[in-house]
């Protein structure tokens, strides 16, 4: 069956990327950055702190952590719910025994229910980001435009009424819209860690204005890797520090570029995991090449 002729008639067919975020220019060609002191990896470390309720609505798509069994799936729910209450605390206290920094994404509809925890997130120096509403609020390209932006809307509005501002967004599952940029530029989020099509930020630009996308690898997330890919506490931890030193190697070629990974406070926040979160987390902060930064302190030295 021969193809119709209008197949290959596509508008954003030319040299480069086939979209107008950001311009496409291949590693060995860019700029070189540089971090603070010379350091060549910036260690973007991103702690979530979401809530799964028993009856997700599962639409387009139940977020990743969901329950599992048919209701009330209480094994999988207070699994979660023991992040948020001892998981996220150990990983703190590892966090801070290394002398790291992290970038904490928060639910909005988390934010009154979990201000103690809050508290000790900005007590400690870490930064607050937006999760988005909850996982139930999910963006995606057949979501109505209006309900997108109230969300968005909605979701500046709780930080705000809890005396918080933060700049940097990460979606709900990491999901977007076609206009999910342009509306948080519009409420005033100018980074954003939902994309990793490089080792360095890139600057999108929206009709709301520019946001900076700073990379956080799905490949090293630890929910991903220790749960869905089954690996070890030791190849988990092994793969993030491999990933260190690659970086480091190519520092004088290309620059400083971002190690960014996720530790999830119910997955590596368990007890029988700490020893290989602390070999991380040790090793990186005992590392005169890392720069231990939170996504917007990265996105302010790469612009």
């Amino acid at each position: 069956m021969a193809l119709p002729d209008d197949y290959l008639d596509y508008p954003n067919r030319a040299y480069g990327m086939d979209q107008g975020l950001y311009d496409w220019r291949p590693q060995a060609q860019r700029p070189r950055l540089a971090w603070p002191q010379g350091r060549t990896v910036a260690a973007l470390i991103v702690v979530p702190i979401e809530h799964h309720g028993l009856t997700p609505p599962g639409k387009p798509f139940k977020h990743p952590g969901a329950m599992v069994t048919p209701y009330p799936d209480l094994r999988h729910y207070t699994t979660r719910d023991y992040g948020n209450r001892v998981g996220v605390f150990r990983i703190l206290d590892a966090l801070k025994a290394a002398g790291l920094k992290a970038t904490v994404p928060v639910n909005a509809n988390q934010l009154e229910r979990l201000r103690p925890l809050i508290d000790r997130v900005r007590a400690d120096g870490h930064e607050i980001a937006a999760h988005g509403l909850s996982t139930e609020h999910i963006h995606w390209g057949g979501l109505e435009r209006e309900v997108e932006a109230g969300w968005v809307a909605e979701t500046r509005a709780r930080f705000e009424a809890a005396g918080l501002s933060p700049r940097a967004w990460l979606s709900p599952a990491r999901q977007q819209s076609f206009h999910t940029l342009e509306m948080i530029a519009q409420a005033g989020f100018d980074v954003c860690l939902d994309w990793e099509q490089d080792d360095a930020p890139v600057v999108m630009q929206t009709p709301a204005g520019a946001v900076s996308a700073v990379p956080l690898s799905n490949e090293l997330d630890d929910r991903f890797l220790l749960i869905d890919k089954r690996h070890s506490e030791e190849m988990w931890a092994r793969q993030i520090l491999e990933a260190a030193d690659y970086l480091k190697a190519g520092g004088e070629r290309f620059g400083g570029r971002v190690l960014g990974f996720t530790l999830t406070p119910y997955v590596s926040g368990q007890p029988f995991r700490t020893h290989a979160l602390k070999t991380v987390l040790n090793a990186l902060g005992g590392d005169k090449a890392v720069w231990s930064a939170t996504a917007s302190q990265i996105a302010d030295a790469a612009r």
